[in-house]
């Protein structure tokens, strides 16, 4: 019955803070309506999945995390040293693909990865 995500939603406190960050570290064109349509391209997954509560994969007081694909980590990698965003998990290589994490500026922990 379900073909895809619609989108996510979610509040923010500081929203010119907010959208500012993710427009200049992830490169998103946030729009005059405070969002964006990213348009799946070919052989893209979203992965939909839930975590045990005590699952330390991400923090506990962080009930959903964002996990954003790029087309090159290592390009994104150098892109945030540039700008000066640390990373808060240096990169990891497993049989899922390549993924780091940075934090936005409401301490939120996003995912970046590459399949």
């Amino acid at each position: 019955m379900i073909k895809g995500i619609g989108g996510v939603f979610w509040r923010t406190k500081d929203l010119d803070v907010v959208k500012k960050w993710y427009s200049e570290v992830l490169k998103i064109e946030i729009d005059n309506w405070n969002g964006t349509v990213i348009t799946p391209q070919l052989g893209n997954e979203t992965i939909f999945s839930f975590f045990a509560d005590n699952d330390s994969y991400f923090p506990a007081e962080q009930q959903v995390m964002l996990n954003f694909q790029v087309h090159n980590l290592d390009e994104m990698i150098t892109h945030l040293e540039q700008i000066g965003v640390p990373l808060v998990k240096e990169k990891e290589v497993s049989e899922f693909g390549k993924f780091i994490w940075v934090e936005d500026p409401e301490g939120r922990l996003v995912e970046l990865w590459e399949k």
